[in-house]
């Protein structure tokens, strides 16, 4: 029966490792506020009440943070946890006018400033734009081995999914459809780091967010 189930708990997650290995390291519905986080400029975002509950909201396409490298302006991190393998989800919408590069991003296997991965959704594809990208002490790069020809963006919430194992290289993404990935990379160079979510110079809101993974000390 015990085996049945982890085997169950599998399908329905879609995890390519044991469901028992990847305990809840992280969940925030942002009922109190948003302490759990770290921002690249706090004065961009705050807590606001939705018909679900509270959302983290990006409001501000301006930001006081200037990266090192051409990449993304806008994110919060997970304050004080670091994961190696794991299974991202969250509830998210774009708050900004349509137009060929609206996007919100999620972060991963962050090290510092310089020194991470992100999925930029993007509402239509190019070598910029709804791609996996690395910054590695350099200007973002592509790393993605399959995306789609855009990220359909309407005024509505999505639901999306990263899945990572580290040993393997393995980057997943999932956007409404949690069987398929809508875009995969392989790539090994962080093997750990912290997790966030934001946009690259766009506006959205977030909710529900819940992290599977195993914690690094």
């Amino acid at each position: 029966m015990k085996k049945a189930l982890i085997l169950f708990t599998v399908a329905v997650l879609g995890l390519s490792v044991q469901a028992g290995e990847l305990p809840t390291a992280f969940h925030d519905d942002f009922t109190k506020g948003s302490s759990n986080w770290r921002f690249s400029d706090p004065k961009a975002w705050k807590i606001i009440d939705f018909e679900g509950g509270k959302a983290l909201s990006q409001f501000d396409k301006k930001s006081g943070f200037k990266p090192p490298q051409r990449s993304p302006f806008h994110f919060a991190l997970v304050k004080d946890l670091k994961v190696e393998d794991f299974v991202l989800d969250a509830r998210l919408r774009s708050t900004v006018k349509d137009y060929g590069h609206r996007d919100l991003c999620l972060f991963f296997g962050y090290q510092d400033n310089s020194h991470f991965y992100y999925v930029h959704l993007g509402k239509k594809t190019d070598d910029h734009a709804n791609q996996i990208f690395i910054v590695k002490g350099a200007d973002r790069k592509k790393i993605s081995t399959k995306t789609t020809p855009g990220t359909n963006w309407d005024d509505n919430w999505h639901q999306v999914r990263v899945r990572r194992d580290a040993a393997s290289g393995s980057i997943e993404v999932f956007f409404d459809d949690m069987k398929t990935p809508v875009m995969t990379a392989n790539d090994k160079a962080f093997t750990w780091g912290t997790v966030g979510v934001g946009s690259f110079d766009d506006t959205g809101d977030w909710s529900a967010i819940k992290l599977l993974g195993k914690k690094r000390e």
